[in-house]
């Protein structure tokens, strides 16, 4: 007997999805109104944004909107037509790319379409089947869905552990040597949901010890760590230890499209043989365009990061005085860990919207343990230490309101469909 495709889609909608008819439009895809900034309208409401990427307040800013508004005029929305290999290939291309590679202490790089689909293609593109895949339990989705296209063997170490990251390089040093394969070690320079950054220094160390490459996802690191900003690896000290650093433009530069950066021969290999970008369109020249003013500005602005770490150490060091657990959080990703249901967390964040004028993103199981509610704020240049001080009075309100059991009775009628 064969079942109907349809079957298993319609009986079962996910840990997520289950909750579409209460959560959907304010909880999960909720529309945020207006220009890009610390404040913005949401369901008509000004509300203070804590839940855009735009670390350095690059998404408006004039300058940046003055040379993207340029560039559409002189390209439009389609040039290049085609694939970088066939007919897509620009100088613009070009020139971004040689400042990207400088930028990050590299002899090349390559500009991708999209950051998810970037590290996924690059994971893909490095490996062959015959070789080993070792990788933090607590990566990113992209990368684990770039491990999953993975034919060879690969395996987990706990986050951030070295003894466990060592005890699975043993297995993959056993398995290689069957193999005839090489090893890849994949790690975050910042992880998105705790904030931490990876332990990039002590990975590097062991080297010496073991033969891999070294491949860090900077996503949330470009652009905000590092003397010049140029990330975690610049951060700990350990750049040139980085065999492939990946970085996206969706967060400090504000706009679409990654790169990927390491020695010109790995450039010229990826160039050639990543198929996402071989046999897709290249990013348009508008695009490219307003990364290099994006680019400039990371460079020779500093101000921008300088006023984006005095937000950051205004609500990280307001929340722990008032004895919110944030974690151990070593970057601008700020991470508020309470107790409560998922019901609980739709009330508490109703409120916080409502009552408070505060917008931040809810994070609930599947992507952190049952039992968890992690309130996740991203603090950007353009915040003021006015939205600091009324977004922790009302996190003092919303803390009593659940430990209190308020919220675990307003929810009471919530239910998953």
């Amino acid at each position: 007997m064969v079942n109907d495709l349809f079957d298993r889609i319609l009986l079962n909608k996910g840990p997520l999805g289950k909750w579409a008819s209460v959560a959907e439009g304010y909880f999960v895809f909720p529309k945020l109104e207006g220009p890009i900034s610390n404040r913005m309208k949401f369901q008509g409401k000004e509300v203070i944004t804590w839940s855009v990427n735009d670390y350095l307040g690059l998404a408006n800013h004039p300058e940046v909107r003055k040379v993207d508004t340029e560039a559409a005029k002189e390209f439009g929305s389609a040039h290049p037509m085609g694939a970088r290999m066939m007919s897509g290939h620009t100088d613009l291309h070009e020139k971004l790319e040689q400042e990207l590679a400088s930028f990050v202490n590299k002899e090349a790089s390559y500009v991708l379409n999209f950051g998810y689909q970037g590290i996924l293609s690059t994971i893909d593109t490095l490996v062959s089947k015959n070789d080993i895949i070792v990788y933090d339990v607590d990566a990113h989705a992209c990368i684990i869905d770039g491990v999953r296209l993975h034919p060879g063997k690969r395996f987990t170490y706990k986050h951030n552990d070295i003894e466990s990251l060592k005890k699975n390089l043993d297995r993959a040093t056993k398995m290689a040597e069957k193999t005839g394969g090489g090893i890849l070690v994949i790690s975050e320079g910042v992880f998105g949901m705790r904030g931490e950054q990876g332990r990039l220094k002590e990975i590097a160390a062991i080297k010496s010890e073991y033969n891999f490459r070294f491949l860090v996802d900077d996503a949330h690191g470009f652009g905000t760590l590092g003397a010049t900003g140029a990330g975690a690896g610049e951060e700990q000290g350990i750049q040139d230890e980085i065999d492939v650093y990946f970085a996206t433009f969706a967060k400090s530069m504000a706009s679409t499209g990654a790169f990927i950066a390491a020695d010109k021969e790995i450039i010229d290999f990826m160039k050639y043989n990543m198929r996402s970008q071989m046999f897709a369109k290249s990013l348009q020249s508008v695009l490219v365009a307003g990364a290099l003013k994006r680019l400039d500005m990371l460079r020779s602005r500093p101000e921008l990061k300088e006023k984006l770490w005095q937000n950051v150490n205004a609500l990280q060091s307001g929340l722990k005085k008032r004895g919110f657990d944030i974690g151990s959080t070593q970057s601008c990703v700020t991470p508020v860990y309470l107790m409560g249901s998922i019901p609980e967390a739709m009330v508490l964040v109703k409120d916080l919207r409502e009552n408070h004028s505060i917008f931040c993103s809810i994070v609930v199981y599947p992507v952190i343990p049952k039992g968890i509610i992690l309130l996740r704020l991203i603090p950007t240049t353009t915040h003021t230490l006015e939205d600091v001080t009324l977004t922790l009075d009302a996190f003092d309100v919303i803390r009593e309101r659940l430990e209190g059991g308020i919220y675990k009775r307003m929810s009471a009628g919530i239910v998953a469909s």
